[in-house]
């Protein structure tokens, strides 16, 4: 009866030293060493597989889409073209990929395993993860054109460089807010993913050295801002990060609210 019962399982598991031969070719997993704990490790490498998945998508649609946002709504609201091509080509090589590749090494959080199975037909983008890459698409754009907007007003020549600066810190400040769905940075730690921080330090300097190069700015077009548009634009970069911590504030206090057992 085992082969039956194996094919009719979601997950067929078999042993593989006291196991049959039946039974491990009708398994979809093998334990090769016999050990029930395995599942459990298994069980927990595999969510937290795809939780990285899921923080990896939601990175790169929310930034792309703040990207597209900027560019598609800037003639509408009567403002220049914000980015040059090298801009964004800058953006998709090196702040999206360097820290978006360190999201492989985020540790599955503590309450991974405390979690209900997750429906077998449940796509990737449930749970507001689409919404999530709009909206901050969305911000991020809102952030950049006002910056541009504000520029421009005062008169400030440097109104490109403090756009493609915006646009490129906030995607900074994103992926550490993002690095868990429920749980605030402070309470995961900002150093808990080295990889993560030493690839968004690293772009962070990239980033510096495409304002204040000389070299970098013949070929990226920008100027050297003064420390005082520096701040403004890291002061609206951060913006993105408060909004993505408060979105999780409110999904935590709505978890808690629909799970009574769970208020201390």
């Amino acid at each position: 009866n085992d082969a039956p019962a194996l094919n009719h399982a979601d997950i067929g598991i078999a042993m593989g030293r006291g196991g049959t031969d039946v039974a491990r070719e009708a398994s979809h997993m093998v334990l090769l060493d016999d050990n029930f704990a395995t599942i459990v490790q298994a069980v927990r490498e595999g969510r937290r597989i795809y939780d990285n998945i899921r923080r990896f998508v939601r990175f790169v649609l929310s930034t792309n889409a703040g990207e597209i946002w900027t560019l598609f709504l800037a003639p509408f609201v009567g403002l220049p073209l914000p980015l040059l091509p090298i801009h964004i080509l800058w953006m998709n090589l090196v702040t999206d990929g360097l820290p978006g590749l360190a999201l492989a090494a985020e540790r599955a959080e503590p309450d991974v395993m405390q979690r209900p199975p997750r429906p077998p037909r449940e796509g990737i983008f449930a749970h507001g993860l689409w919404q999530h890459a709009l909206w901050v698409g969305l911000l991020m754009a809102a952030l950049a054109l006002g910056t541009l907007a504000w520029a421009r007003h005062t008169g400030n020549a440097h109104w490109q460089t403090m756009t493609f600066t915006v646009l490129t810190l906030s995607q900074l400040t994103h992926i550490m807010a993002i690095r868990s769905e429920r749980q605030s940075l402070f309470r995961l730690g900002v150093t808990s993913n080295p990889a993560l921080l030493m690839a968004v330090v690293a772009t962070l300097l990239l980033q510096l050295a495409t304002i204040y190069v000389p070299a970098m700015n013949r070929l990226f077009h920008t100027v050297p801002l003064t420390a005082g548009e520096l701040a403004a634009c890291v002061v609206m970069a951060s913006l993105v990060f408060v909004a993505v911590e408060f979105e999780k504030f409110l999904v935590r206090c709505r978890g808690l609210y629909a799970d009574p057992a769970r208020r201390s």
